[in-house]
């Protein structure tokens, strides 16, 4: 009976006129009626148990619209960073879905399910690049944290916005819609980092509004030949998605504990960057 309730769930999703859910969905978060967005704060707050213990701003009413409250900052320390420098960080807090390294230039999506990196990431000379390489696939919920960060320090050399669908991204979609991450529109972010070559997607999904890198204070604008620290605000989502990291072969290794469907959270070591011969 899962089953076939998973596959017309996925089934409804054909159906659905996506672009205009999404689009709708962008302005309705954006809306700054109180009783409007106080409501939309609250069911979410229900639903998903959404902890404020670590958040910025913990008063939920004091956001001026659900966006603002979705993308909340957290409180300085409340992710504290690994002491060795050689550490991989989780870039966000979510559910590790896949992770690994490439079969060549391809990576799991879902058991069962595989996808080209070169379609992923739109070009066969940064898919030669990652061929063999590391890689994790992180799935936001709405409950979640929804920045992202750097999992390693890297200097930006180039951003690449992919146009797509905007299926969802959850466990169900992931098994039963082939190619789904390279479906979906996404934005990738290349980076020179410790580790080598580093590259960062951020992939959109059904009722996600729009992805944005982070704009900060110390930051305007996100241009090539900027270097992150490990840790710094990358991006954000205006509601749930995924986060994929990918490393070049024989540059990291994993951490022995990691288990696919575990919780992480953004901070927390997931592998050591394995130092150049």
């Amino acid at each position: 009976m899962k089953s076939i309730a998973d596959r017309l769930f996925v089934a409804l999703q054909y159906l659905l006129p996506r672009r205009w859910l999404s689009r709708e969905m962008y302005y309705l978060t954006r809306c700054e009626v109180r009783v409007i967005k106080n409501s939309l704060i609250s069911i979410v707050r229900r639903l998903y148990r959404i902890d404020l213990s670590e958040a910025a701003n913990p008063d939920p009413h004091s956001y001026p619209s659900f966006n603002a409250f979705f993308t909340r900052a957290l409180r300085p320390g409340a992710r504290p960073q690994p002491g060795t420098e050689d550490s991989i960080i989780s870039p966000v807090d979510g559910t590790l879905s896949c992770f690994g390294y490439l079969d060549d230039q391809r990576l799991i999506q879902a058991k069962g399910q595989t996808y080209s990196v070169q379609e992923f990431l739109g070009s066969a000379s940064a898919a030669a690049t990652y061929s063999g390489g590391a890689y994790a696939t992180i799935y936001l919920a709405p409950g979640n944290y929804h920045r992202v960060h750097m999992p390693a320090a890297g200097q930006l050399k180039r951003t690449l916005r992919i146009p797509g669908d905007r299926f969802g991204v959850d466990a169900r979609s992931m098994r039963f819609i082939s190619n789904l991450l390279v479906r979906n529109e996404r934005v990738v972010t290349f980076f020179q980092s410790p580790a080598g070559p580093l590259a960062v997607a951020l992939v959109g999904a059904l009722m996600v509004g729009s992805i944005s890198l982070a704009v900060t204070e110390a930051r305007k604008d996100l241009m090539p030949g900027m270097t992150l620290e490990r840790g710094a605000e990358l991006g954000r989502f205006n509601m749930g998605s995924t986060v994929i990291a990918l490393f070049t072969k024989d540059r990291v290794q994993w951490s022995a504990d990691l288990v696919v469907g575990q919780s992480l959270l953004m901070g927390q070591e997931i592998g050591t960057i394995i130092s150049e011969k």
